[in-house]
């Protein structure tokens, strides 16, 4: 969980906690045995204060996680799932969680114990993504016979294999290959 989550920091302090986890982000994506003196000379603060602020490694990544799970939270919720046409929705939705999973790769892609907080938020945006999908079902864009579980799973390996190619510079382009791909894969069937 991030230091924000646990406890009201300052805004200063706030700040500098942003800026320790993004520079984490960039230096364990390129080297993830880096160390956290590298951390915090790429965030330009003193060592002393990544350890104030995270008691140890494991508590850095753990607060990434968190961090960037959030980014995905309100990426979601910037789509408008609830009010939004369930094709505008996916379109949007994909955009916005390609940003957010092009700024962190390292943080999305690493392991965290199935009980933690990081891990429920990432199955409560599982569950809302399989109820966009359902809506997109009910107006006849995923076929009826599909398995929205399998559908979400297929959807999200889409996203990973958008990010592992190298043109992930337009995520409207690429939301629109992404959501283009999943429906004429699992579109109506022709009679």
């Amino acid at each position: 969980m991030s230091a924000s989550l646990e406890r009201p920091l300052r805004a200063d302090a706030e700040r500098s906690v942003r800026t320790i986890l993004e520079a984490a982000e960039r230096v364990l994506a390129r080297d993830p045995g880096a160390s956290l003196e590298q951390v915090a000379q790429a965030a330009g603060v003193a060592r002393t204060t990544v350890h104030r602020r995270f008691a140890t490694r494991q508590a850095l990544v753990d607060a990434m996680s968190a961090a960037a799970v959030e980014q995905l939270a309100a990426a979601i919720e910037a789509g408008r799932p609830e009010t939004a046409p369930p094709l505008v929705a996916l379109h949007e939705i994909t955009a916005n969680v390609l940003r957010v999973k092009v700024s962190w790769p390292f943080a999305l892609a690493s392991s965290m114990r199935p009980d933690s907080p990081v891990a429920e938020a990432q199955r409560r945006i599982s569950r809302r993504c399989v109820e966009l999908l359902g809506k997109a079902q009910a107006a006849g864009a995923i076929d009826a016979a599909v398995d929205l579980d399998w559908a979400r799973r297929v959807y999200y390996a889409l996203i990973g294999e958008t990010l592992a190619g190298d043109d992930a510079s337009d995520p409207d382009a690429l939301a629109a290959r992404v959501v283009d791909t999943l429906l004429r894969g699992i579109g109506p069937r022709p009679a």
